[in-house]
């Protein structure tokens, strides 16, 4: 049977009366993929092995340290798994030729549904799909200068690629 967690309790960080809890009582805890925060229902396993559904708001993402209760009253923490994303840069002149080949780039990544974040001079592009599948698609507009990379992201330097403000809240 899958134990369901709806209800929203608080941040460890955030909450040192929630802090304490965890400390003092029996809880659950779960590892998910930075891809799953923004969803609305979540099945996942716990690190005990019992089968968890978590069912939130898609408005916001779940962090590291959220905790929840779960209708059989357990606490249930939320750790997220480090974030591998694939970080475009560029080591040759900017050209005029190359812009119009970025825009092509964008609108491809675009069509594929590759959710990307702009920082900086540096395009990072979350692994919706396997890593080769997106590299090749990249390697296909031969564009000068352009490095793919690779980069890990702890759980409290994760970068969100979703549409929705980074805000966190709760409804």
């Amino acid at each position: 049977m899958t134990e369901l967690a709806k209800t929203y309790l608080g941040n460890l960080k955030e909450n040192a009366s929630l802090f304490q809890r965890i400390e003092k009582e029996h809880f659950l805890e779960v590892y998910l993929k930075p891809t799953d925060s923004p969803k609305g229902r979540i099945h996942t396993c716990s690190t005990s092995g019992i089968d968890i559904g978590i069912i939130k708001s898609r408005d916001w993402q779940l962090r590291e340290g959220d905790v929840f209760a779960t209708e059989e009253s357990n606490l249930l923490l939320i750790h997220l798994q480090e974030q591998k994303v694939m970080v475009l840069t560029f080591n040759a002149p900017e050209s005029d030729h190359r812009a119009i080949d970025l825009i092509h780039l964008g609108h491809v990544l675009g069509n594929h549904h590759w959710p990307i974040l702009v920082k900086g001079h540096q395009i990072y592009i979350e692994l919706a799909a396997e890593a080769e599948v997106i590299e090749t698609t990249i390697r296909h507009f031969q564009i000068p200068g352009l490095q793919i990379d690779y980069e890990w992201r702890s759980p409290h330097e994760q970068l969100n690629f979703s549409q929705h403000t980074e805000q966190h809240h709760h409804h």
